[in-house]
């Protein structure tokens, strides 16, 4: 029950993402999706409405939202996360990914191979980021926290 089941991404206001950044949103989405650990901890003594969640990322007034709501809608948490830790690993990330998908049409498997690894790196270190911004907002594994960062990154691709 600790997870989540739908999740939106308010990118309204963002200009259109490129086929590569579109693509890993997907990706992203639909792992997330299949598989992860959300969990809302108790806080100031309440306990947290069990889940699973809805969850509707977003940023405004450059700060990510974590908008979190039960399966009947009813609201959950809502969380409020300075974008400043995240910048310098997004800008990294972008990079590399950008690195990556240029060395992907022209380059032989061994040298795609050493960007891949670093762009899951830098990726590693964003979800690890990711995992310490929400520390006693919400619990979340690994494999959670870096599908989360992915859609981080394309929501700060145009915010």
């Amino acid at each position: 029950m600790n997870r989540i089941s739908h999740i939106e991404l308010d990118d309204s206001n963002l200009p259109p993402p490129t086929p590569e950044i579109e693509q890993e949103r997907k990706v992203a989405m639909f792992d997330l999706l299949e598989e992860n650990s959300f969990a809302l901890p108790t806080r100031d003594d309440r306990t947290a409405p069990n889940g699973p969640y809805h969850l509707n990322l977003s940023i405004k007034e450059k700060r990510l939202v974590f908008d979190v709501e039960t399966e009947a809608a009813e609201k959950a948490a809502e969380f409020h996360l300075s974008l400043g830790p995240f910048r310098q690993v997004v800008k990294d990330y972008f990079q590399i990914c950008e690195s990556y998908f240029n060395a992907v049409k022209t380059m032989p498997p061994s040298q795609i191979e050493t960007i891949d690894m670093a762009r899951r790196g830098i990726h590693n270190e964003g979800s690890r980021v990711l995992q310490e911004r929400l520390e006693g907002k919400a619990d979340i594994d690994t494999d959670t926290a870096r599908r989360l960062f992915t859609l981080i990154c394309v929501l700060h691709f145009g915010g």
